[in-house]
């Protein structure tokens, strides 16, 4: 299953959040965009978006910015792809409708698939894949990043 581009640059923007060593530092998008090469629309939205669902804090305003809404141990992966993800179908059966629909075992062989993927994903927090800190930050010191103090 190959996760969105949405879902892949939400992760990396909380990723590089929980790197910070001060919880209350703002980000800026710019700063995001600028990290990873990333569209500032593209990474607006994204930040809005995880800014609705409780995983950023934003500020509005010329001093605004965003940070984690709460810890990386209470960030859960699964639950993070669930809300980022349109859809975790990996076919759609109707567009074009398939003949087969009606009495296909696939469905359920996928969707099998889809449910053991999740469960993956629910052992695991965002303190778990940003715990080797020190070479994350390692791989980010070509980029100039005052914030994360490289």
């Amino acid at each position: 299953m190959q996760l969105t581009r949405y879902t892949d640059f939400g992760i990396r923007t909380l990723m590089y959040l929980a790197l910070s060593p001060e919880r209350e530092q703002l980000f800026r998008i710019a700063e995001i965009t600028e990290v990873f090469d990333l569209s500032p629309n593209h990474v607006s939205k994204i930040v809005h978006h995880l800014g609705k669902e409780g995983y950023l804090h934003t500020i509005r305003g010329k001093s605004g910015g965003f940070r984690l809404g709460k810890p990386a141990e209470d960030i859960n992966i699964g639950q993070l792809v669930r809300v980022l993800e349109n859809s975790l179908a990996p076919i759609d059966c109707s567009k074009p409708y398939c003949l087969f629909s009606p009495s296909c075992q696939l469905k359920g062989v996928l969707a099998e698939a889809v449910a053991a993927y999740l469960a993956v994903l629910d052992r695991y927090t965002l303190a778990d894949i940003v715990s080797n800190r020190q070479e994350l930050k390692a791989l980010l010191s070509d980029v100039s990043i005052p914030v994360l103090e490289l």
